[in-house]
């Protein structure tokens, strides 16, 4: 058996911390053969004093860092600096476990496909949810809630690019791509990803070894979560030019159409006299908008026939919208702020 290190960084989980842990400390592997490492980055909740109860109550197994830099991977970095194990494996603060054979599952998958790393779905879903978290739930499994090359909501097992779905990982990894790079406060994981294709080591996709993710509880913090994904995904293209694509950048062009579409309507209201090309764009603009509309409420539509929740459709194309337009307005905003430091 190899021995698993569970490294979990946190910031104001008190509402799931405990369910995360009580899952992990029940798990059908030996006690002996894995340890679980909170990393917590300065809550003002009482994340910290529910972990220190499972300290007490399990000194041989868990443990409690601080994270004063509270960047997610800082703390990945404490954790990984401070494991035991030989395998680490990364899990969040409010994920739902159901699997008790999970850490079981890791062991036998890197040692049956050899893998350097493993990559698991991560589905948004959750028995009590609301209709607006089952609308972002089932939004973001969508192909227009989510990067077409991602796995995360795949149920197929096999060797995929680890850069969008590793978790779990050999510790020598680390000695070969190094750590998280700390400069980044959104996709870290992604960008350490990016560095382990790069270095040509192998990923290997287990549905068995899944979690579920609790969807956010209101439009304004999905927005929010979806605006930390643009700038994070410009700041790992500015590291890794590479890593551009249309795939990857589409949505800022997108919010950046919508800015130059309200401004040429402001323009064009004001404006005493029709100018022809503000005429032209505003009328392809609204094609454009109105195929795109229909787009997303067709698969609205398809989305609630097919959880039979009609409801549903109340949140779906609203949840599409925040999605698409917080992520580009990330990577805008991004993008003109690092244009504004090589300006100065």
């Amino acid at each position: 058996m190899h021995m698993i290190s569970i490294v979990i960084p946190v910031r104001n989980e008190s509402r799931h911390i405990s369910s995360v842990l009580d899952k992990i400390l029940c798990q059908n592997y030996p006690v002996d053969s894995y340890e679980v490492l909170v990393v917590d980055g300065e809550s003002d909740d009482s994340t910290c004093e529910v972990v220190r109860g499972y300290v007490e109550g399990y000194p041989d197994r868990v443990r409690l860092f601080s994270n004063p830099k509270r960047l997610s991977s800082a703390a990945r970095n404490i954790g990984i600096c401070n494991a035991r194990g030989e395998l680490i494996l990364i899990i969040d603060g409010h994920c739902i476990i159901d699997n008790l054979d999970m850490l079981s599952n890791v062991e036998v998958a890197f040692g049956v496909m050899l893998a350097d790393c493993l990559g698991r779905p991560q589905p948004l879903e959750m028995g009590d949810a609301t209709v607006l978290q089952w609308s972002i739930a089932s939004c973001r499994r969508s192909l227009l809630g989510h990067h077409p090359d991602s796995h995360i909501y795949s149920a197929a097992g096999g060797f995929v690019p680890a850069i969008s779905v590793a978790v779990a990982y050999r510790r020598e990894v680390f000695d070969k791509v190094g750590l998280f790079d700390e400069s980044f406060d959104a996709c870290e994981d992604v960008e350490l990803n990016y560095r382990v294709d790069r270095a040509g080591l192998r990923c290997y996709f287990d549905p068995k070894i899944a979690v579920r993710y609790v969807p956010r509880r209101t439009l304004s913090g999905l927005a929010y979560q979806m605006n930390r994904y643009g700038r994070g995904r410009v700041r790992l293209c500015q590291k890794h030019p590479d890593t551009f694509s249309i795939k990857s950048f589409g949505l800022g062009f997108f919010a950046a159409w919508l800015c130059l579409f309200a401004a040429a309507s402001i323009i064009y209201e004001m404006s005493s006299d029709r100018i022809w090309c503000l005429d032209y764009f505003l009328r392809v603009s609204g094609i454009v908008m109105g195929t795109y509309l229909f787009v997303v409420c067709a698969e609205s539509l398809r989305l609630a026939l097919a959880q039979r929740k009609l409801l549903m459709l109340i949140y779906l194309p609203l949840v599409f919208l925040t999605i698409h337009i917080s992520f580009g307005l990330g990577i805008l905003q991004e993008t003109l702020a690092i244009l504004a430091k090589r300006i100065r």
